[in-house]
């Protein structure tokens, strides 16, 4: 009986360490833990840029998902340090009815790096499985047939030397709600806003089951999708990028000293009156 009550405490006592790590999780990153992390990130990324340039590697990383899921706030927080001659940002308009007629993994092709460089899109082909699909401006066969090519399309790109990598931004239906509201009280945010957004709502479970068919046959073993929790920006971000890092193996090459030379003198040049020139109001 004694036993049966110590074991009856041990699982009370378990589960409720259970619970407290659950909720130690999902405690908000306090802003300065955020930053100083995101620095350690950012200085190892600036790393990887230097050794994709040195090794002339080619990386594409598709960014993916919903709506407000965060995945301009990441692409941004990646790109804030690096040089946008290695690593640049792809994100398409709508195809123009030229690019209608062209094969349809056409566009992007034009977009996918050469040796020393990183691409991250910004949405990409999969625009074919999600919004085009559930909002009818493909027809389904040719929704099948980008599933049929898709997978072979992304082997193809594997095999010629490319390093593929896809995240998609996992968000749920109340924080996009909030991130909606955000956007319509903030002004400086209201551009982010589309008629598209407004019909993801309204159609949230049709792009679950796109994302869904999607998945099923393109979450391939030489480029798989990885899922990230975007329902707190702040982890999502440096998860993300975390978890970017450890996928290409890289070194840490040190710069080389710099030394800055003398500046010249100013010898026989005289300056132009300084009230010939134009200058910026001194406001603030």
């Amino acid at each position: 009986m004694a036993k049966k009550k110590k074991e009856k405490s041990k699982q009370k006592k378990e589960k409720i360490i259970y619970t407290d790590v659950v909720h130690e999780r999902k405690k908000k990153l306090q802003k300065k833990d955020y930053e100083k992390k995101l620095r350690e990130l950012q200085i190892e990324l600036v790393k990887l840029q230097k050794w994709i340039n040195t090794q002339k590697l080619k990386v594409v990383v598709i960014f993916e998902g919903r709506d407000a899921a965060g995945k301009g706030g990441v692409i941004k927080r990646i790109t804030q340090r690096l040089n946008p001659r290695i690593c640049r940002v792809v994100a398409l308009t709508a195809p123009t009815e030229k690019e209608k007629s062209q094969w349809y993994f056409q566009r992007y092709v034009a977009h996918l790096p050469a040796a020393s460089e990183m691409v991250l899109f910004d949405r990409s082909w999969y625009n074919r499985a999600g919004v085009e699909y559930v909002m009818g401006f493909c027809t389904d066969e040719e929704h099948k047939e980008f599933l049929r090519s898709c997978p072979e399309f992304e082997r193809m790109l594997v095999r010629s030397g490319i390093m593929l990598i896809k995240y998609w931004f996992s968000i749920s239906d109340e924080e996009q709600e909030l991130r909606f509201q955000g956007r319509i009280k903030d002004r400086t945010k209201r551009w982010k806003l589309s008629e598209m957004d407004f019909e993801s709502r309204a159609n949230w479970v049709e792009y679950s089951k796109a994302k869904d068919i999607m998945f099923a046959h393109t979450d391939i073993k030489q480029a798989p999708w990885f899922v990230v929790n975007a329902d707190d920006k702040r982890r999502a971000r440096l998860n993300c990028i975390n978890h970017l890092l450890s996928l290409i193996p890289y070194e840490d090459i040190p710069p080389e000293p710099i030394e800055l030379p003398p500046r010249q003198k100013e010898v026989g040049y005289v300056r132009p009156p300084i009230e010939d020139q134009n200058f910026v109001p001194d406001v603030f």
